[in-house]
C-alpha cells in the first residue's frame, strides 16, 4: 500500500515470487470511468473508490477461501479502505511502502504508460493518506529509498518469520 509511485506494483511482483503467492495488482479492477478521471487529472472520491475496494476485497476473499496466499497492490490511502478491504480477511497484513514527495514525483514524471502522473494528483494522494496505526494489526512500514530487492528481502522475510502468516 501506498501513493502512486511508491512501488507497490514493481515490490509486490517481487514479494508474491518470494512468497510463492499470487499477485494481483488493484490498478487492473478500476472501471474505466475511474481511469479516465485520473488520467484527466482528477482525484478519485470515496465513492468512485467504494465499487473498486469492494471488488478487491471480493478477491482478497476468495483467495482466503481457497487457501490461496495473494500479494495485492493497492493504495489503501485510509484506514476505512484497509478496513474494508479485511472484510475480505480479518488476518490481512499490508505492507506500507513511504517515501518522500520529491522521490514520489520524479518516479511518477519517470512514467510513459500510466494514467496516473502529475504533482496534483501526488499532492492529493498525499494529502488523503492515513498512515497506519500501531493499533491496525500487522503493518510492515519500508521506506522506498531502498532499492526494490531490499525491501522484498526485508518483509519476506518478517513475513515467513512471523507466528501468524
Amino acid at each position: 500500500m501506498g501513493v502512486s509511485g511508491c512501488g507497490k506494483s514493481h515490490v509486490g511482483q517481487q514479494l508474491a515470487a518470494c512468497l510463492g503467492a499470487q499477485f494481483i495488482d488493484g490498478d487492473d479492477y478500476h472501471g474505466e470511468a475511474n481511469v479516465a478521471k485520473m488520467a484527466r487529472g482528477i482525484p478519485l472520491d470515496d465513492d468512485d473508490r467504494h465499487g473498486w475496494l469492494a471488488r478487491l476485497a471480493e478477491l482478497i476473499e476468495a483467495a482466503r477461501r481457497d487457501g490461496r496466499s495473494l500479494v495485492l497492490a493497492c493504495s489503501s490511502l485510509k484506514r476505512r479502505y484497509r478496513d474494508q478491504l479485511r472484510g475480505g480477511d480479518p488476518a490481512l497484513g499490508f505492507v506500507f511502502l513511504e517515501g518522500t514527495r520529491e522521490l514520489l514525483l520524479e518516479r511518477l514524471e519517470a512514467r510513459t504508460d500510466h494514467f496516473f502522473k502529475g504533482a496534483d494528483m501526488l499532492d492529493n494522494q498525499l494529502a488523503t493518506l492515513e498512515v497506519p496505526g500501531d493499533d491496525e494489526g500487522r503493518i510492515h512500514t519500508l521506506d522506498i529509498s531502498a532499492t526494490p530487492q531490499a525491501l522484498v528481502e526485508s518483509v519476506c522475510q518478517q513475513i515467513v518469520d512471523a507466528p501468524e502468516r
